[in-house]
């Protein structure tokens, strides 16, 4: 088992992340963070923290992680959307075999609603791509 942490942390924000150097060379051997930049995923910048001018290798560094991260969430995306379609065939068994009609009431026009909309908004894409 290695304790050998990794010289770069990075503490995942919103559309990105808050990059730390990692530093246990100290006198008491504490772990310390030392903010180095943030970096953003959306529009791919990367800004220094403070004053701090970022080396070739914080900069390699910060990018490879921003490529993985936007791997990550790719993934993510689509899981999600997968999950989405299970959600939609329960609710459909849901629908036909448990709901009670006070509860399909509450639920049944924001349902259609949303369920227009997704066919229209996927229909209109399809004969994009046609």
């Amino acid at each position: 088992m290695s304790t050998e942490l990794p010289e770069y942390y990075f503490r995942v924000r919103e559309n990105g992340a808050a990059v730390f150097r990692i530093d246990t060379e100290n006198r008491q051997r504490r772990i310390e963070m030392d903010q180095i930049a943030v970096a953003n995923i959306r529009n791919g910048e990367i800004k220094p923290h403070g004053d701090r001018t970022l080396s070739d290798a914080d900069l390699e560094e910060i990018r490879a992680w921003m490529d993985r991260r936007r791997t990550v969430l790719a993934h993510r995306d689509i899981d999600d959307i997968h999950r989405a379609v299970d959600y939609l065939n329960l609710t459909t068994q849901w629908v036909q075999s448990k709901a009670t009609d006070e509860q399909l009431e509450a639920v049944t026009d924001a349902l259609l609603l949303a369920m227009h909309d997704l066919r229209s908004t996927l229909v209109r894409k399809k004969a994009d791509r046609l």
